[in-house]
């Protein structure tokens, strides 16, 4: 696995870039949608790949519990088993210790999961962790970390990131150990935690640096912290990140923080939002967001968004797709899923062009103030 930088631009942090991977090649800034136990939801491979998908997600601890790795080991791998042939990253399962706080609880071996389905117990070590990721066979898998709440007091936040240390060591000497199983190679990304603490934040990189070769994620951000402080910091931790290494922030989020976070060097992003938000009736255009179950788009023909890159924004009408999830019907979840998605790749399509072109700064900083003015940008 290789990264090269194509692109920067001489007024931000931003670059361009390619990760080049055994299952093809990722244009960076990118997106990748999440299709957390298998798929993107109501998406099938053909629909991604129409608005330029090049790589999208898996989770460990949703896919551990279903299908069960032992039945995607059996067809060698989450690629054949969902039908895609393009890069996949699979997390390690640490966010579920921020979003299962309820239902775990953390040791120095690791994490007593318990199961949301069903209430049995399940233990996840970072040992654990990196076996059921090798059977799932992603190109990039993620170090298992301990993600804690915005909120936290320091004592909370310095053991996450002593947690997070003392596991990538567990996490590598597992994988030096235990050979892919597939016909490609996989590339392991430590995470960095410490919340928005400047020194905890370099003493996690310092820490996880050494066993980052080809790439390293920002994690413990966009979990309740102060926007202006989550963005202060995601710029200090890419000031200390190498700069022939591609940075994945993970879980972040509105079109305007991937633009700004773009600018301070960030190459990589992944949130449910695009998907989630679809799928409850908003949808995000050149414009702003509609919320297409509105009322007053009941006799709207127009079409949904006339600027977008997929053809489904001029083929369908406000009222249509307003009906369509009046009735519950899923076809509506697909447009608005897809339009989102469309929406959010083509941004980095464009910041990618604007960045060879020596345009970003000016585009970025006239889109940013345009977004400020959007709901929900």
């Amino acid at each position: 696995m290789k990264f090269s930088i194509t692109s920067s631009d001489n007024q931000t942090s931003a670059r361009s870039g390619v990760l080049t991977t055994d299952h093809g090649s990722i244009e960076t800034p990118i997106f990748m949608p999440v299709g957390t136990i298998g798929a993107v939801k109501t998406m099938a491979p053909e629909d991604l790949e129409s608005v330029d998908s090049q790589i999208i997600l898996g989770n460990t601890y949703h896919l551990y519990l279903r299908p069960g790795t032992e039945v995607i080991n059996e067809i060698k791998g989450l690629h054949k088993f969902i039908g895609w042939d393009k890069p996949i990253l699979t997390d390690s399962g640490g966010f579920q210790v921020f979003s299962l706080a309820r239902l775990n609880k953390i040791s120095d071996d690791g994490v007593e999961f318990q199961s949301h389905l069903d209430g049995s117990r399940h233990m996840f070590t970072p040992e654990f962790s990196m076996e059921i990721q090798r059977n799932l066979g992603a190109d990039i898998i993620m170090a298992f970390d301990v993600c804690p709440p915005g909120n936290s007091d320091s004592k909370t936040v310095l053991n996450a990131v002593k947690k997070t240390s003392e596991w990538i060591k567990r996490c590598d000497h597992w994988l030096k150990k235990n050979q892919e199983l597939y016909n490609y190679k996989q590339v392991l990304f430590p995470i960095i935690q410490g919340s928005v603490d400047h020194s905890m934040r370099r003493m996690s990189i310092e820490q996880l640096l050494p066993y980052s070769n080809c790439g390293i994620a920002i994690g413990g951000l966009a979990v309740g912290e102060e926007k202006n402080a989550m963005m202060d910091t995601i710029q200090y931790c890419t000031e200390l990140l190498p700069i022939k290494q591609p940075r994945y922030l993970m879980g972040v989020g509105k079109p305007s923080d991937l633009i700004t976070a773009v600018r301070h060097g960030i190459d990589m992003f992944d949130c449910v939002m695009p998907t989630r938000n679809g799928r409850n009736g908003h949808i995000f255009t050149e414009t702003g967001v509609l919320n297409i179950k509105n009322q007053k788009f009941k006799h709207d023909f127009s079409a949904i968004d006339e600027h977008s890159s997929h053809p489904w924004g001029q083929k369908f009408s406000k009222s249509y797709v307003r009906h369509l999830f009046n009735i519950n019907e899923i076809l509506g979840l697909r447009i608005a899923s897809t339009l989102n998605l469309a929406y959010y790749l083509n941004l980095m399509r464009r910041a990618r062009l604007k960045i060879a072109e020596g345009d970003f700064s000016i585009w970025s900083s006239s889109l940013l103030k345009d977004m400020s003015k959007m709901k929900g940008m």
